[in-house]
């Protein structure tokens, strides 16, 4: 027990969060906008500045970007949760649209800092596959009988926050290539350690389930 508080997640902060967008949230629905909408509105936009900052000879000082997106970009995750689940729009296909766009987002959003001066490249590319496995291994959680899967100590949220937070470091040019790589490092570390924790849970979750029963 005393290892799992340890691996605590800025997820957990979720409803707290929600409660600030709810009045927000049903303005919205108010206008007529709906979840799928909220979703891919936020899908373009991530990989439309994450392609921006990934030309050649791009400006640092442009990573500037990157945090408040990233703060809006977890706005509009929440947003379209609330709208799904508050005003009856749950749907098959923002099902797909939710997984797939925050997966894809996620890796345009990384995917500038493969092209920064002295950071070894395999670095971010490493944390953008690792974090598709993430969310991968949460969803299979599904698929075995557990919930879907969101805990460990580098989930969304989290990588949200590391990489906003490395990003102003950029922009201000207050981290050297080495430094950075060592941040990066770490990052793919506890994204492997949540890889890792999300298919152990599952695993005890269903366990629990099955002890339940007899």
């Amino acid at each position: 027990m005393a290892a799992e508080a340890h691996l605590v997640s800025i997820y957990q902060l979720k409803s707290r969060f929600q409660s600030l967008l709810r009045p927000a949230v049903k303005k919205l629905y108010q206008w007529g906008v709906t979840a799928n909408q909220v979703t891919l509105v936020a899908l373009i936009l991530s990989v439309l500045l994450g392609l921006f900052l990934s030309l050649p000879d791009t400006p640092v000082i442009l990573f500037w970007l990157i945090p408040p997106w990233m703060l809006l970009r977890m706005a509009l995750n929440a947003i379209d949760g609330m709208l799904a689940r508050e005003f009856g729009q749950q749907s098959h296909l923002g099902a797909y649209l939710n997984e797939l766009a925050d997966v894809v987002a996620d890796s345009a959003l990384m995917l500038p800092f493969v092209f920064l001066a002295g950071v070894a490249p395999m670095l971010p590319l490493a944390l953008i596959f690792f974090a598709f496995l993430t969310e991968f291994t949460g969803v299979l959680g599904l698929m075995v009988g557990a919930s879907r899967r969101y805990d460990g100590p580098m989930g969304k949220s989290d990588r949200a926050f590391g990489l906003g937070l490395l990003a102003c470091l950029v922009a201000a040019q207050m981290i050297n290539p080495s430094w950075l790589n060592g941040c990066l490092s770490v990052m793919l570390f506890l994204t492997m350690i949540t890889v890792i924790h999300r298919v152990r849970r599952g695993l005890e979750e269903v366990a629990s389930a099955k002890k339940d029963c007899l």
